[in-house]
């Protein structure tokens, strides 16, 4: 990742026509593939002066990416008028050095919201008390380790921001996606283990608010459906990865 820095000195009468150039030029930014984030600031002491930063993917991705593109003429186009007062125009590497203030409110990781390693422990504990009397999954998990409840909750709390416990420990995503491989999970059979999952999420007493029940249904369907495609017969996975990470998407946890 690499952080441009323009700096500009506008006098007080040039400031909207500025500021509405950018904001055209903006759309240019947003359309390129290179372009992670963008934001121009304003000096409050010094309101003549202005800061754009905007992130990039990597140098060559500005450089020889943006610079080269279609975007970058109908970007420049509109901001032309201004290079002359640029007082800065340079690349800058993020180093080691990052925190949150204490001003900062930190949503809780889904992790801590569902209780730690206790509650998915006891959430997958009940839910494989469950599996082998049912038609349609007692087949699929027959021969289970009798460790396999303890292991799949180390997965779904590091997934929910808990510790790197499954990576360290249990061999991570690699090890997870060889329990699926070439077991031709059914869409029937998919269904039914999100089905019963929510049912042992009831009875132990998992969160129920609106907002959490959204993220853990939403992790639910996708992992679910991703771990059916992994086991067909024939099917190509990504060999490697990290373990997901999953938060709280569109809905933050309820404040109220």
């Amino acid at each position: 990742m690499i952080l441009e820095y323009i700096r500009y000195r506008i006098p007080e009468s040039a400031a909207t026509a500025f500021e509405d150039a950018y904001r055209r030029a903006q759309e240019w930014l947003a359309t390129s593939p290179h372009c992670v984030d963008f934001e121009l600031s304003r000096g409050v002491e010094e309101p003549d002066r202005y800061i754009l930063q905007i992130r990039w993917d990597s140098l060559d991705g500005h450089i020889g990416g943006f610079r080269s593109s279609p975007e970058f003429r109908e970007f420049f186009s509109e901001i032309r008028t201004y290079v002359d007062v640029i007082e800065e125009m340079s690349h800058y590497e993020p180093t080691s050095v990052v925190g949150v203030g204490a001003g900062t409110s930190v949503p809780p990781t889904l992790y801590e919201w569902a209780g730690g390693q206790e509650a998915l422990e006891k959430l997958f504990v009940r839910f494989y008390e469950i599996v082998p009397a049912d038609d349609l999954l007692g087949p699929l998990f027959a021969g289970m380790d009798p460790h396999h409840a303890q292991h799949v909750a180390m997965w779904v709390g590091e997934v929910f921001g808990g510790p790197s416990d499954y990576t360290d420990h249990r061999g991570g995503y690699e090890n997870m996606l060889g329990h699926h491989i070439d077991k031709a999970i059914t869409p029937q059979q998919r269904r039914r283990w999100v089905t019963l999952l929510i049912d042992a999420a009831d009875e132990v007493g998992l969160p129920d608010d609106a907002e959490f029940r959204a993220a853990f249904m939403s992790y639910l369907e996708w992992g679910t459906r991703l771990a059916m495609e992994n086991s067909q017969h024939g099917a190509t996975p990504v060999p490697h990865a990290p373990v997901p990470r999953w938060g709280w998407g569109v809905a933050p946890p309820w404040q109220g």
